[in-house]
């Protein structure tokens, strides 16, 4: 399963083309996609018109959706956080320690376009897709 991140969703919604987008354009029928529903909160906030948040909304529910965080992952992505905090890699967004945690415990790959997954790459093991 790949989990697709917000910020590769904007840029597919917006047009805009960039390795991640483009992979995403070509895998859609042909692998196993998903977000959680933090991503799917943090893409629809972004739309401004509601015909098109609704149009957006059904294309993202066709994927499968992963509710989270439960307690077990908020403790643990705390942890993640804490463990890069203390090699020196301090990351901005809460939201993005979650969502790789989330991909991390249930051994997901990510696609993103975000520096802050790349800690969790680099030093706790995520798995990332590089277009």
């Amino acid at each position: 399963m790949v989990i697709v991140d917000s910020t590769v969703w904007v840029d597919y919604f917006h047009g805009l083309h960039n390795p991640e987008t483009e992979w995403l354009e070509v895998q859609l029928d042909q692998q196993r996609l998903g977000l959680t529903t933090i991503i799917l909160c943090e893409v629809l906030q972004g739309v401004r018109d509601e015909r098109k948040a609704l149009a957006v909304e059904t294309d993202l529910m066709k994927l499968e959706v992963f509710e989270m965080p439960s307690v077990v992952l908020a403790v643990q992505a705390a942890k993640n956080y804490r463990s890069l905090r203390r090699r020196g890699r301090t990351v901005r967004k809460t939201i993005d320690v979650l969502i790789a945690t989330f991909c991390i415990e249930e051994r997901h790959a990510l696609l993103h376009r975000d520096r802050d997954f790349d800690p969790f790459e680099e030093l706790l093991g995520l798995s990332v897709v590089h277009p």
